[in-house]
């Protein structure tokens, strides 16, 4: 039987794999066959392929940046071993490869070029100061060529050519299906982040290093770690010693100043700016462990008096003790924050006005008392930020629920209550991290444990924020939906969230990814096509199914997102979709 047109386009459109989506690619369907001798120039001088090249930082050039990327791509490509069977039905098993003794094509040549000069800031760069658009092509006859205005662009670029090959199961060859390949591209939105609570669970540095790679291969730009909070302090201060000291959940669960080095240049490489936040006035009751002269309300019971979760703990907010060791914080962080970033994350969420009553300096839980003392302390400290040249940014709630007053021009505000039009008709630049779609933690059960006379109430013990976020409710998203022209402008991007109150390295990969994915391609191509239409999960599915499978090749322990009959059958969009008007009827 005769497909409906309808089903027969939608087969073609999906022919292409790569993820996220590019603004504009045109593709055919012949073999080219890559060699692991392909000869790189970049700007017209040979470039070698050292695998396993890494530069060392920050000093590093254009150059130091592509060549790492090229060693990382080969490295994928030729080490992945991913022979894609899952993507194929029983019958295409054994005819979906080219023959392995046919005559070859080879890809001989990767020409790059770099048509603009980064600059000393292009590796930190703030939302929107790098051009991320690249172009890459691979015409019938084997010539590779990427074309990018910055060496971020080259990066993206050597990703979307990674997502090309497949390695055949009959030995050391590798190739792809879709030559000739025109592809122009660039991202919707400048920020396109991850958040990673280190707090309430350590997470190993190989776990971070793993999640930078992932994030970069998603074409996702920043890792906002979210450092400290009232459960642990787990990053070594060197002129604070004792807060780690005594603020982590053990003496080798830390990040010392080596360590921070090296994830923000690890990140930096791979086209991933790292941004730290360090949570307060409120979410900050561990301190009270090596400075209880610094905290009220640390661990008060119940806690649900004071603070959102145990242990609670605020900072003073009238006190001198507090400015000065925020000084010393901050003169010893920022400095090595500011190399690697143009921002820095202040906190401000969930403020318990309660805690200020137990403080000797405010004994009041007023807002019209506290509000004053608030904005003294998010002036001084935000100009701390800002003297050591960066950008802070600041949980929504400083700027909605206490109306403190900053700049526009020089905050960035983090929403995820929802409020994104509240702060864009204020004229900040706006992150949005909506728990409604892109909270990862979501769904899964109560971290709280109850008695017998509770279990009636809280029965089925389900989480505040459930229900689980699908990667077709992430997909859905658009964070600049029902916003007028010029305020969706200052929506700068989003981020997904991992907090993780139930999250540890054991299950960290299965909860983010392919998840963290689907908003990916949202934030990068847009939640709406060429055509203004709402990109589509029939389109979307056999892609992320791809990239997914490509993720656990390099050992990211992705979950699945369906069956693997659906999976095989990723090419029928009929096959495990619902659809009302299947063959236009």
């Amino acid at each position: 039987m005769l497909r409906p047109l309808a089903v027969v386009l939608s087969l073609a459109a999906s022919a292409s794999a790569i993820w996220p989506a590019p603004i504009s690619m045109t593709q055919g369907n012949s073999t080219l066959w890559l060699t692991q001798t392909v000869e790189i120039t970049y700007n017209g001088d040979f470039m070698p392929y050292t695998y396993g090249y890494t530069p060392t930082g920050p000093d590093w050039t254009s150059k130091d940046i592509v060549q790492g990327g090229v060693s990382r791509a080969l490295g994928q490509i030729f080490g992945d071993y991913f022979v894609p069977w899952m993507l194929h039905t029983r019958e295409e098993q054994a005819t979906f490869e080219p023959k392995v003794m046919s005559n070859k094509t080879w890809i001989e040549s990767l020409e790059i070029t770099q048509t603009g000069e980064d600059s000393e800031d292009t590796w930190k760069a703030a939302a929107g100061e790098v051009d991320e658009s690249y172009s890459l092509s691979l015409s019938k006859d084997g010539k590779a060529k990427i074309g990018a205005a910055s060496s971020i662009g080259v990066l993206h670029a050597l990703q979307t050519f990674t997502q090309l090959f497949y390695r055949h199961s009959g030995g050391p060859f590798w190739y792809t299906p879709m030559a000739p390949i025109d592809i122009e591209d660039s991202p919707t939105f400048a920020h396109r982040g991850l958040l990673m609570d280190v707090s309430r669970h350590y997470f190993p540095m190989e776990d971070i290093y793993r999640t930078l790679d992932a994030l970069s291969w998603n074409k996702m730009n920043r890792l906002h770690i979210h450092a400290t909070d009232s459960q642990s302090w787990p990053l070594e201060i060197p002129s604070l010693p004792e807060v780690s000291a005594k603020g982590a959940y053990h003496p080798s669960l830390v990040y010392t100043p080596t360590d921070l080095k090296n994830i923000q240049e690890y990140g930096a490489m791979r086209a991933v700016q790292v941004i730290i936040e360090i949570d307060m006035p409120g979410h900050i009751g561990v301190l009270g462990e090596s400075h209880p002269e610094l905290v009220v309300a640390y661990d008060e019971r119940p806690y649900y008096w004071w603070c959102a979760q145990p242990p609670c703990g605020a900072l003073r907010l009238n006190n001198s003790d507090v400015d000065e060791f925020l000084g010393t914080l901050f003169e010893d962080l920022l400095p090595r924050v500011s190399p690697y970033s143009s921002y820095f994350h202040t906190g401000g969420d969930e403020l318990n006005a309660n805690d200020s009553m137990l403080d000797p300096g405010v004994q009041s839980n007023d807002t019209e008392v506290l509000k004053p003392l608030l904005q003294n302390f998010i002036d001084l400290n935000h100009g701390r930020v800002k003297d050591a040249g960066l950008t802070p940014i600041v949980w929504e709630e400083m700027a909605i629920d206490w109306d403190i007053d900053m700049d526009p021009e020089t905050t960035v505000v983090q929403s995820w209550l929802g409020t994104v039009s509240n702060l864009t008709e204020k004229g900040f630049k706006v992150i949005d991290t909506n728990y409604n779609f892109w909270y990862l933690d979501c769904g899964r059960g109560q971290w709280l444990t109850f008695d017998n006379d509770a279990n009636a109430t809280f029965y089925p013990f389900n989480d505040w924020c459930g229900p689980t976020k699908p990667w077709q409710l992430i997909y859905s998203h658009d964070p600049t939906e029902g916003l007028p022209e010029e305020q969706a402008k200052l929506v700068i991007g989003g981020e997904v969230a991992a907090w993780s109150e139930t999250i540890d390295p054991a299950n960290m990969d299965t909860l983010v990814w392919p998840r963290a994915g689907a908003a990916a391609e949202v934030l990068w191509s847009g939640r709406y096509d060429a055509d203004g239409e709402p990109r589509s999960q029939l389109d979307a599915a056999p892609r992320l199914q791809e990239m997914r499978a490509r993720m656990v090749t390099r050992g990211v322990k992705a979950s699945p997102i369906t069956q693997q009959w659906c999976v095989q059958m990723g090419g029928d969009p009929l096959a495990c979709s619902y659809d009302l008007n299947p063959y236009g009827h």
